[in-house]
């Protein structure tokens, strides 16, 4: 078994789910008490947001390469940042850290491509859906991204950081969230895509139509399936 590197803290409340999606699977696939071989970085997520307000990418990329660093000094074979919006940094990351990464917006890509989605809404941070570095890499793939407007991306930007970072699950901003949903649905969405490792915390399957990516159990369930890969 491999031994994934995970980068987390960006909420603890995601990385609490990677654990728990990645250790369910080792053990489905192997049985008994078998759980998965981790290491784990959780730095103060305080930190990194202050510089992500003011656009201080480089300190950001400088605060995740020495937590990659020091999940290359404890043994990782690969290493996954548990964040889309921290994806932004990725490829200083790589140039830092002689450590493979499973990029999350590719994990993703490939369950959107074995589900015949062409079309597909994006809720996300204000990061992660007004920069290139998410959106273009799907579209790359041949996926057109529809986005909410100004104002609806400002919402949802507001529900991660203030609420659902901070453990606040309001049934009224889940009402929100599935509004923006609506009306991507609208604009001919053929499903949507969790692309703020929180959301999951809000959104269900259950609770649309479209069929629902949740980046969070896409990338841990592809973290899992790699250290168990030959």
């Amino acid at each position: 078994m491999k031994i994934i590197g995970l980068l987390g803290g960006m909420s603890w409340e995601s990385t609490v789910t990677y654990y728990r999606i990645i250790n369910e699977y080792v053990q489905k696939q192997l049985g008994g008490v078998h759980s998965a071989k981790m290491v784990i970085t959780s730095g103060d997520f305080a930190e990194l947001a202050a510089m992500q307000e003011r656009g201080d990418w480089d300190q950001a990329a400088a605060w995740l390469t020495e937590q990659a660093q020091a999940l290359k000094a404890a043994g990782a074979d690969f290493m996954i940042i548990g964040a889309n919006t921290m994806h932004k940094v990725a490829p200083q990351l790589q140039a830092a850290v002689d450590l493979p990464l499973l990029h999350i917006a590719d994990a993703t890509i490939a369950e959107l491509q074995k589900a015949n989605i062409t079309r597909v809404g994006l809720l996300g941070t204000k990061y992660t859906l007004t920069q290139a570095f998410y959106k273009d890499r799907i579209a790359a793939a041949g996926i057109n991204v529809l986005l909410p407007d100004a104002a609806g991306i400002e919402t949802v930007n507001k529900i991660i950081y203030d609420e659902l970072c901070a453990g606040k699950i309001l049934p009224a901003s889940k009402q929100i969230l599935l509004k923006e949903i609506t009306k991507m649905q609208a604009q001919g969405a053929q499903g949507i895509i969790l692309g703020c490792t929180e959301l999951d915390l809000q959104v269900k399957p259950e609770d649309t139509q479209l069929p629902v990516f949740d980046t969070t159990e896409i990338h841990a369930l592809a973290a899992a399936a790699r250290a168990l890969a030959d």
